[in-house]
């Protein structure tokens, strides 16, 4: 029996074709449940204070880039969403003085118009956001090599080269309120993939690549970014996959309470302890990923309880 349409997008997978039974159990979870579905290869921390919350976030590059050498080169994979964390970095870099010459960045994704990834004029590019929020901002002495810094492009073979032979110590990325990371959708709702989305096995198979976009994510990131002009949005984006996702030695989960809902915060986060993998929810996936951790600022996870406004 073929599950239930999408509420949102009847074309579309998304989370709103599971079982109400998973949807109301993750509503009714606390800030106290939610830190009790710690368990090897997945942890929840949560953090106090913004303040505490990003530079968290920031030391996580530092403490990858550290570990780079000439003969083991190593990175980390950051997001646009949040990008609070970036001014901090670079601050970070220049204050303690650390060289960059052996250390590596991927950027996420970027978004794909006209038949290739849009230039850093596009008032929405993610490249020009790290290089203006970070990489812009660290002294030329200790700055990345340019070569080092890889950002995706429409033609994707040097941006999955360049996974070769580097470590990636850490993947950062938010949470989208389509539940993905990067931009990792659900896929649309056609062919093979009408009556049942993509098994696990199927979609982590999935490399850097260029992606149709939810209308719930075209929606989110006008909201974020765009002042609610949804027109400005790209409806397609280049973003890194599963398959890259899998060769990270850690993947870092920023949840701050300004992209995804009180609701979503809570439903991966117990689909992952309890290893419910599911291509409807992308970011269910990292279920069998061996080292996961969520960060949550306390005060952004809301409640699920109706209110009206």
């Amino acid at each position: 029996m073929p599950r239930k349409l999408s509420h949102i997008a009847p074309g579309w997978w998304d989370y709103t074709t599971l079982e109400h039974d998973i949807i109301n159990d993750a509503a009714r979870l606390t800030d106290r449940d939610l830190e009790q579905l710690s368990r090897p290869g997945f942890r929840v921390v949560m953090h106090e204070t913004l303040e505490d919350f990003y530079l968290a976030e920031a030391l996580e590059y530092i403490g990858a880039w550290r570990q780079a050498t000439a003969d083991n080169p190593a990175g980390i994979c950051g997001p646009i969403g949040p990008t609070e964390q970036l001014p901090l970095v670079a601050r970070l870099v220049n204050e303690l003085g650390i060289g960059l010459r052996d250390a590596h960045f991927w950027g996420m994704d970027e978004w794909y118009q006209d038949g290739r990834e849009v230039p850093m004029s596009h008032p929405l590019s993610f490249e020009r956001a790290d290089r203006e929020l970070c990489f812009g901002r660290i002294r030329k002495e200790l700055a990345m090599p340019e070569a080092n810094l890889h950002f995706p492009k429409a033609d994707t073979a040097a941006y999955a080269r360049s996974w070769e032979g580097v470590r990636c110590v850490v993947m950062q990325g938010g949470q989208g309120d389509i539940k993905h990371w990067a931009f990792n959708d659900p896929p649309k709702r056609e062919g093979r993939y009408r009556d049942e989305p993509p098994t696990p096995e199927e979609y982590r198979q999935l490399g850097t690549r260029v992606v149709d976009l939810h209308p719930v994510t075209l929606a989110q990131n006008a909201r974020t970014s765009g002042g609610g002009n949804i027109t400005m949005v790209p409806a397609k984006a280049i973003t890194v996959g599963p398959r890259e996702t899998w060769r990270a030695e850690k993947v870092s989960i920023w949840q701050a309470g300004a992209h995804d809902n009180p609701l979503g915060q809570r439903l991966t986060a117990l689909m992952i302890s309890k290893r419910i993998a599911d291509a409807a929810v992308p970011m269910s996936l990292l279920a069998d990923h061996p080292n996961v951790q969520f960060n949550y600022y306390r005060g952004g996870l809301g409640s699920c309880a109706v209110e009206m406004h």
